[in-house]
């Protein structure tokens, strides 16, 4: 399965609603710190219902320790980002790789796209003169890309 990667998220709602959507697909969400929220914060709760025990949820101390560990080392990362040229339908994705989206509102910065780790940066399409979609809403267009890819396996 693959990774939702929210660097520095700030908004509660747009994270409770990534952990329903890693729920319903089987994927896991990373989140790293720092949080602009604490976990337990009811907008969070609200937002993601009844879903949070079946959600596989980790948080990691930075991004480094993030890409670095066990779980992800040797993944393909995928940095999200209203400046690329390349869309994310363009792109063949594998079990294991990670979709990286950076914190509302500014998204990610410079020094993260330029990562050593990140293997491309992608965008969402959109009509011309909007900035963005929302955090929550854009990982779950590209979540669902990646698992239909695969045939959505585990869905019934």
């Amino acid at each position: 399965m693959f990774h939702v990667m929210f660097l520095e998220p700030r908004i509660p709602p747009n994270t409770g609603n990534a952990i329903r959507m890693v729920a319903g697909t089987g994927a896991t969400l990373h989140l790293v710190e720092p949080l602009g929220f604490d976990l337990s914060e009811p907008q969070l709760r609200r937002a993601g219902l009844d879903y949070h025990d079946l959600a596989s949820v980790v948080v990691h101390p930075g991004l480094d320790a993030a890409l670095t560990g066990d779980q992800l080392a040797g993944s393909r990362v995928f940095a999200f980002t209203a400046h690329a040229t390349r869309w994310h339908t363009d792109v063949a994705f594998e079990p294991g790789d990670v979709l990286l989206f950076g914190p509302e509102p500014t998204g990610l910065p410079e020094e993260v796209l330029a990562h050593d780790r990140v293997t491309d940066r992608l965008r969402i399409p959109m009509v011309p003169g909007r900035r963005s979609l929302n955090l929550s809403n854009s990982a779950a267009v590209v979540a669902y890309e990646a698992w239909r890819q695969h045939g959505f396996p585990g869905a019934t």
